[in-house]
């Protein structure tokens, strides 16, 4: 379990925390109307809800943002080779693990240094 871990941290993949605010970058794959494969990279910033599964390779993440007033969230697999990166960009003070209520939360999170 802790091999996976450090490999994982190598790679470029930070150890992630429910209330941390994350950019994660997403490999696209689509094909233009001429019909060739195109692949881009798409940016999705928000807050982690959560994280399942540890450092397992079925590991995941949710992650919610708020888009024209209507919350949007999207569960990403760590492992996945999809996924480029994840950048931290600031920690949110919180006591709970999982943060479910923050779908009907109006306050905001106070911020917490990252060292």
């Amino acid at each position: 379990m802790t091999q996976v871990k450090e490999e994982k941290t190598q790679a470029g993949f930070p150890e992630i925390k429910s209330g941390m605010t994350v950019r994660v970058h997403q490999k696209i794959k689509e094909k233009n109307p001429k019909g060739e494969l195109r692949e881009r990279i798409q940016v999705f910033e928000g807050m982690v809800l959560g994280r399942k599964h540890g450092f397992q390779p079925g590991a995941t993440i949710t992650v919610r943002k708020i888009s024209d007033g209507i919350g949007v969230e999207k569960i990403f697999p760590v492992h996945s080779p999809n996924i480029a990166k994840i950048e931290i960009k600031k920690q949110a003070k919180i006591r709970k693990a999982k943060l479910g209520y923050l779908r009907s939360y109006k306050k905001k999170l106070k911020e917490k240094k990252i060292s």
